[in-house]
């Protein structure tokens, strides 16, 4: 998968509650069940990557946020 083809979190997290609900239903054959585990996989790591990344500007925001009205309230 090429990067421009990396789905969005929301875009990976519908098509991994597809793959959940078509696994829980047994929607899929034996044949293609691998091919879901393995897409299913993927997905999760593209979720886990941009929670973590946001996770980490939120933090950062934070950080300035808490920086600023530390100056603010020494002025």
């Amino acid at each position: 998968m090429k990067k421009d083809d990396t789905p969005k979190y929301t875009e990976a997290f519908k098509e991994l509650q597809e793959i959940v609900t078509e696994i829980e239903q047994g929607e899929i054959s034996v044949d293609e069940l691998s091919k879901k585990v393995k897409r299913a996989s993927k997905l999760i790591a593209i979720c886990k990557i941009k929670l973590a990344t946001t996770e980490e500007d939120v933090n950062q925001i934070l950080r300035e946020l808490g920086s600023t009205s530390d100056k603010t309230v020494e002025e």
